[in-house]
């Protein structure tokens, strides 16, 4: 009977669920046999009943959904499971190792991503003649918010606005009434505000003048100092001066940029003020400490207002020698008494003092404050006005340790004397050749204070000189309406005819207001000249100008290569850009002169036979290919050749003295990214 019930167990077990039940716990079937008196004899007997190795296997061994931990920890202690989870667990950590080895080694290879200062064009526009919202015949504000849709249509990425401070607008409002406030005549902070976050909304920068050099005499801070009052009496530069008969005597020979002596008589105080520019402008004193701190602080309150940048004017007249020596005379046997010109005499007590440097620097400590925000740098330009002392311009970019401006302004195009390829050539190579080793260049053609190209040069020469500063390595500063190409105004009567209205359109106005004038005339040829019908035109300088941009923006070569002079003559100037790791080469010819035909094979041997015309200043001839052998250009003519080649120009040891490369790249092909170590 024994035999008969452990060879039946496994049936019952199987039959009542046992094999299923979790932990082999014994069922409700099972456990009524145990209670069972009439059977607890026979418990022990069943005990030791041998029910097969089989079987036992098939219950214990059989892994199945659903085990307990303390079954399935026997299994997985067998060598099988053991050995695959380790290998699968190395794997991880190899794999995780690898990883992050291979991003700490992109990361230390990869160049600087160019910062929105330096990866855009700059626009800029002086505010009164933009757009005019309100009918008065003034530019403003919300003109300016108006138009946002055009900067994005120009693909450009940052807008610097010039002064709107509330002024009195003496010298275009550069001296500031208040510099916490808005001119009403570009409307209120509220409007600003708008302003800025409608930039922002487009993905835009904007940058904003600051001249902390001088205020408006109707200046709070100038009322308060004339008058003595607390802190304030030294805020400006005052010395006695003797009067007599209507007549001041001066306390030196210091003439002002605009002529005559550079202190005025103030009756109030009995004392004179210094003052660099006009005399309602007198200078802030910059020894004092609480001056300094002011000017910091209204670098905060826009940096706070959440303005991207500043470009700071007239900064080298920060500082004057406290001495008070004559300064000396150009010509020295001159009258020292029919010294009345600014160019008369040498500024070496007036201009780039020592500590001035040093002021800057504190500037760019107080914006570094607001620049620790991923994507929130501040820019700082600053206008050095050095124009014969390149060496003294190139210290506003600060030194190897200590930061000041991101870039001094670069007027050398602007400033030149005659127009040629080898005028052009002095100009670039005079900035690149003396800038410091890793900082970024920048380049303008026009500027509120300059005549237009058109009017400084000449209509053939627009768009190629449009196409030089789109094309040469650094930031390009674009003044409104040179890219479409207008002109100063003839009137007799305009005193700042490169501040005419933007010429929008063909209407009454060229559309810069719909009231009944401007403040300025608008030029005489804004019905062909406007961005209305350049939009239309294929073969316009608007669309040239953008699709520059374009290839700036699309072109690794051009928007952070090096750069290599070919050639330079009378007539045109050529260079490349290149990259490491590319073998696709950009060749500029452009002509600043008279036609002209060259053979650059004969420079570069190792050029190809042929090229592609990738733009043109004339439209079309686009797409064709010419002969390296025979280059022709006509007058004012420009050329963006492509070509490959697997020896670049910079390369090459005869070129070795005209490369230059600002933030140094090569490129891999076979990863598709940018690294520094060439």
């Amino acid at each position: 009977m024994v035999e008969e019930e452990a060879k039946s167990l496994p049936m019952e077990l199987s039959e009542k669920g046992g094999v299923e039940n979790n932990g082999f716990v014994q069922n409700e079937a099972f456990d009524d046999k145990e209670t069972d008196t009439s059977s607890q004899e026979e418990m022990p007997k069943m005990s030791i009943v041998d029910v097969g190795p089989a079987a036992t296997e098939e219950l214990v061994l059989k892994p199945y959904a659903g085990m307990p931990k303390e079954v399935l920890l026997k299994f997985s202690s067998q060598a099988r499971y053991r050995v695959t989870r380790e290998i699968l667990f190395w794997l991880i950590i190899t794999a995780a190792v690898l990883l992050v080895c291979a991003t700490i080694a992109i990361i230390a290879l990869s160049p600087k991503c160019l910062n929105w200062w330096q990866a855009s064009p700059i626009y800029q526009i002086y505010p009164r003649s933009f757009k005019d919202s309100n009918m008065d015949g003034n530019g403003d504000l919300k003109g300016i918010q108006e138009k946002l849709d055009y900067i994005t249509y120009l693909n450009i990425k940052t807008i610097w606005i010039t002064s709107f401070y509330k002024s009195p607008l003496k010298d275009l409002g550069y001296g500031a009434e208040d510099f916490y406030d808005i001119d009403p005549m570009f409307g209120s902070m509220s409007d600003f505000e708008n302003l800025l976050a409608a930039i922002h909304d487009r993905g835009l920068k904007v940058i904003m003048d600051l001249i902390p050099n001088h205020t408006s005499n109707k200046h709070r801070w100038f009322q308060l100092s004339r008058n003595r009052t607390g802190k304030y009496t030294d805020y400006y530069v005052w010395q006695d001066c003797t009067q007599a008969d209507g007549s001041v005597t001066p306390p030196n020979n210091w003439v002002s940029v605009f002529g005559n002596s550079s202190w005025q008589f103030d009756h109030v105080r009995q004392q004179c003020y210094f003052h660099q520019f006009g005399k309602e402008q007198p200078d802030l004193n910059f020894r004092s400490l609480a001056v300094q701190q002011e000017i910091r602080d209204i670098i905060k309150f826009w940096l706070s207002k959440g303005i991207d940048g500043f470009s700071f004017h007239a900064v080298k007249f920060l500082l004057e020698a406290t001495h008070l020596r004559d300064e000396p005379q150009v010509n020295k046997s001159q009258n020292p008494e029919s010294i009345t010109a600014y160019s008369q005499l040498y500024h070496d007590y007036t201009t780039t003092q020592v500590g001035m440097h040093d002021i800057i620097r504190s500037f760019r400590q107080t914006m570094n404050q607001f620049s620790s925000e991923p994507g929130r740098y501040r820019f700082m330009g600053s206008d050095g006005g050095e124009k014969e002392d390149i060496e003294a311009t190139m210290m506003y970019y600060g030194t190897t340790f200590i930061q000041e401006a991101d870039f001094p302004f670069n007027f050398n195009l602007i400033n030149m004397k005659n127009l040629s390829g080898n005028s052009i050539f002095e100009a670039v190579n005079l900035w690149m050749k003396n800038m410091p080793a890793g900082k970024w260049p920048n380049w303008a053609v026009g500027s509120p204070n300059a005549a237009r190209i058109s009017s400084r040069i000449g209509k053939d020469y627009v768009n190629v000189i449009n196409m030089l500063l789109l094309t040469l390595p650094g930031t390009p500063v674009t003044y409104y309406g040179e890219e479409i190409g207008m002109e100063n105004i003839a009137s007799e009567n305009a005193t700042f005819p490169e501040k005419s209205p933007m010429q929008w359109d063909g209407k009454v106005n060229a559309g810069f207001t719909e009231g009944n004038s401007s403040w300025l005339p608008v030029n005489s040829d804004y019905q062909s000249v406007n961005v209305e019908i350049q939009m239309t035109w294929s073969n316009s300088t608007l669309n040239l100008y953008r699709e520059l941009i374009s290839l700036r923006n699309d072109e690794l070569p051009i928007h952070r290569g090096w750069m290599c002079y070919i050639w330079n003559d009378s007539n045109i100037f050529v260079y490349v850009r290149e990259l490491d790791g590319l073998d696709r080469v950009f060749m500029m010819v452009l002509n600043f002169g008279q036609e002209s035909t060259i053979d650059l094979k004969a420079v570069v041997p190792s050029l190809p036979s042929e090229a592609i015309i990738r733009l043109s200043t004339n439209f079309s001839n686009a797409g064709k290919a010419v002969n390296t052998k025979l280059i022709k250009t006509e007058m004012g003519e420009g050329l963006v050749l492509e070509y490959k080649t697997a020896q670049p120009v910079h390369t090459m040891e005869s070129f070795q003295g005209n490369c230059f490369v600002a933030e140094k790249a090569c490129y891999s092909s076979a990863f598709n990214l940018l690294y520094v170590n060439c």
